[in-house]
């Protein structure tokens, strides 16, 4: 790419024309995943990219992501950057991309990086005797930042505590070994994997969040030789989990605050499955729905499922929970 005086980007890549202006958050594990797009966006077209942290009101905020109004407070500073051309991509882990909120028509996602691991693992004091949940006593306090974990916790231990715990990867695992808070802690494997760190836990037999272990790739509408770079990246089979799992978020309308979990997979005889579920904060109540497609059926998958569990109910565990 070259940027003429004007600001406006031309369509000459490589040596000769300009760098490629990656956004991402600041975050250990955002400049991580960023500068692996970056590597695999210079290895498929030989494109000189500069990774730029992007700092979020999410991640200066310290308090619960509510009281910004969700988790597109991790985006809004991102989204401006890519509007006001600062950057030219930007890169989001997808499950912090919000449901109820529509996109910039401007942007577009121009590709879903092949997904990684979708389990969420409970983690425990490196010093503690525990090895697994089963091991853990009665009121046993465990930290997670997802109401959709706190929700299927419930639904398997209802006598353990369960406390809202945020902050980066490392510092949730300080705050773990340190013995004096919490008993075990819930994170996402991809976190850990991506990061290089090697700890035993607990895979939970639970259902992740909509977008789980997926990369996306943000970039605006109006540069066509960037979207035609960016999709380089792209992998069909999860581009068509993302299009039943969003989908299925978009029609339910939940909020950050909403405990919905989501995923689909493409089946070994080839069908695409849309697993749904819908909670109460405590996991008491839920409601269910499975169902499959063909692979190119994406979006009709997820229309179909979040109607299914708007029929059994979804819409009234959704409000009783509020913004």
């Amino acid at each position: 790419m070259s940027v003429r005086g004007d600001g406006e980007p031309g369509s000459s890549w490589g040596a000769g024309g300009g760098g490629l202006r990656l956004g991402t958050r600041t975050s250990p594990l955002a400049m991580v995943q960023a500068n692996g797009v970056a590597a695999r966006l210079r290895e498929l077209a030989d494109v000189p990219v500069e990774v730029v942290g992007v700092q979020t009101s999410g991640d200066r905020h310290q308090g619960h992501l509510g009281e910004l109004g969700g988790k597109g407070a991790f985006m809004r500073e991102i989204d401006r950057a890519l509007l006001t051309r600062q950057i030219d991509v930007a890169v989001h882990c997808l499950k912090d991309v919000p449901g109820d909120v529509p996109r910039p028509g401007e942007l577009v996602f121009a590709a879903y990086v092949e997904r990684d691991d979708t389990s969420d693992v409970m983690l425990f004091p490196v010093a503690s005797d525990v090895q697994c949940m089963a091991d853990l006593a009665p009121g046993a306090l465990v930290g997670t930042s997802a109401v959709r974990r706190r929700a299927q916790l419930g639904r398997i231990r209802p006598d353990l505590r369960v406390e809202y715990l945020r902050g980066n990867v490392n510092s949730r695992l300080g705050r773990l070994d340190a013995g004096e808070e919490f008993d075990a802690i819930v994170l996402a494997r991809a976190s850990l994997d991506r990061l290089g760190i090697e700890r035993h836990g607990e895979s939970l037999d639970i259902v992740p969040a909509v977008g789980s272990g997926v990369l996306a790739v943000d970039c605006r509408r109006a540069d066509p030789d960037i979207v035609e770079l960016v999709r380089l990246l792209d992998d069909k089979e999860t581009r068509q989990c993302v299009a039943a799992e969003r989908t299925m978020l978009h029609g339910l309308q939940g909020h950050c605050n909403s405990p919905i979990a989501g995923h689909a997979r493409i089946e070994r005889g080839g069908q695409l499955s849309l697993r749904g579920m819908v909670f109460t904060r405590d996991g008491s109540q839920f409601v269910h729905s499975q169902e499959w497609a063909s692979p190119d059926k994406g979006e009709d998958l997820g229309t179909y499922v979040s109607g299914d569990l708007l029929r059994k109910g979804a819409r009234d565990l959704i409000d009783r929970i509020p913004h």
